[in-house]
């Protein structure tokens, strides 16, 4: 890369002055991008975090034999309702209530059967 001065043309009424012929055109941009910007508000590197969940009870959903059931064998609808109570069995697991996600798991286990 050659580091001679360049000339730059620069019509009379724009109002900017030329840069200086020994800096670069990445400093320009970057203090151009600066005085755009602004300045960072926080110099601290982004912090992540990590969860870790420890599930000690497992609970079954039956989401999947509440949906075979909608799709063979649906007598009086009830594979639909099978189906709608995993899926509550499904959310309370998800915001962390055991209990009252073993209570609709039990219930989709009785309809599905």
């Amino acid at each position: 890369m050659n580091h001679t001065a360049q000339t730059f043309f620069i019509p009379a009424n724009s109002g900017c002055p030329p840069p200086p012929p020994n800096r670069s055109y990445e400093m320009l941009k970057e203090e151009h991008e600066v005085a755009v910007l602004g300045a960072p508000h926080n110099p601290a590197p982004p912090m992540s975090t990590m969860i870790h969940i420890c599930s000690e009870t497992s609970v079954s959903d039956y989401v999947v034999w509440s949906l075979s059931n909608i799709l063979f064998m649906n007598p009086h609808c009830l594979g639909f309702i099978a189906f709608t109570y995993s899926l509550k069995s499904r959310d309370r697991k998800m915001v962390g209530d055991l209990t009252g996600a073993q209570a609709y798991a039990s219930t989709a286990k009785y309809l599905n059967i």
